[in-house]
């Protein structure tokens, strides 16, 4: 079953068209980033997916059914919107039991995802006494009270020190490999590209982007690295086939052709080739040229 489709999604308030007839769909297994400036409506869409917000028109299905369809949705879908959402006076360990109660679970069931958060020896502190970073872990272990299908994730890594991103990255993949799904909504590009299997770009509350993270950068600004210890003749043999490269020492940097081309071309002028790579852009240098405002 497709773990989220979005069908034609629009939301106005008032004058301001803040998802623009917006459509996707995310696969089981899959951990997917939802990227896009301030702005562009990722909150938005997360809210209509979680019924928070209803849509202007259009419509979006989590696991099958509108999120308000589903029985005990708390079992089979955790989200994370927001990590302000504590009574500071309460314990974390007790703020998860709450949570716990209302949805059905047992007490234990708080110290289960306590564990899996890296909090245990937190959980009697008041949650007053947390940093941004616990914060951002609590929001977590509430979500995966219910053990669920599918996480709805906005800036996850926001108030996290380098080993606790590291954590997330790997608590992330582990919990896809199961074949449960991840929307991760971010600013952390760097992270992201790190982390996930496909991104969502979205602008002005319009979709300009639905790809794997490996095809769009490698598909877009590529280039092509070769070493050989013939770097002057595989120059030439490139220039005959109209190919661009430039050359520092034994290495070359061929634009406009994949590796296959390169590798063939080699071949048939005899030079023997040490290393053949395909560099993409970065996700950063892919957002930027998606999402730039148009030089007026």
């Amino acid at each position: 079953m497709t773990a989220v489709v979005a069908e034609s999604l629009t939301k106005r308030f008032g004058s301001v068209l803040a998802v623009d007839d917006l459509s996707f769909t995310l696969e089981p297994g899959t951990i997917t980033g939802f990227l896009g400036p301030n702005g562009a409506g990722k909150t938005t869409t997360l809210r209509m997916l979680l019924g928070l917000a209803t849509p202007t028109s259009g419509r979006s299905l989590v696991l099958g059914k509108p999120y308000a369809a589903l029985h005990r949705p708390a079992l089979s879908v955790g989200a994370v919107l927001e990590a302000t959402d504590f009574h500071p006076g309460r314990s974390g360990r007790d703020h998860l039991r709450t949570l716990a109660r209302a949805v059905g679970l047992p007490d234990a069931r708080a110290d289960d995802v306590l564990e899996t958060v890296e909090l245990k020896k937190a959980g009697r502190r008041r949650v007053k006494g947390y940093s941004l970073g616990m914060r951002q872990r609590l929001g977590l272990a509430g979500a995966l009270l219910g053990d669920p299908e599918l996480l709805i994730l906005d800036e996850p890594a926001n108030g996290l020190d380098p080993e606790g991103v590291r954590w997330l990255r790997d608590f992330l993949r582990a919990f896809a490999s199961g074949g449960r799904t991840v929307l991760v909504s971010s600013h952390v590009l760097a992270e992201v590209a790190q982390t996930v299997d496909q991104v969502l770009i979205v602008t002005h509350g319009r979709l300009v982007v639905e790809s794997s993270l490996e095809q769009l950068t490698s598909r877009v600004g590529g280039t092509v690295r070769v070493r050989t210890a013939k770097p002057d003749q595989l120059q030439e043999a490139l220039r005959r086939e109209h190919l661009d490269a430039t050359c520092d020492d034994q290495t070359l940097v061929v634009h406009g052709a994949d590796t296959d081309r390169v590798g063939d071309i080699a071949f048939a002028a005899g030079v023997a080739v040490h290393e053949l790579v395909a560099e993409g852009s970065s996700l950063e240098e892919i957002f930027l040229e998606l999402t730039a405002e148009p030089s007026s």
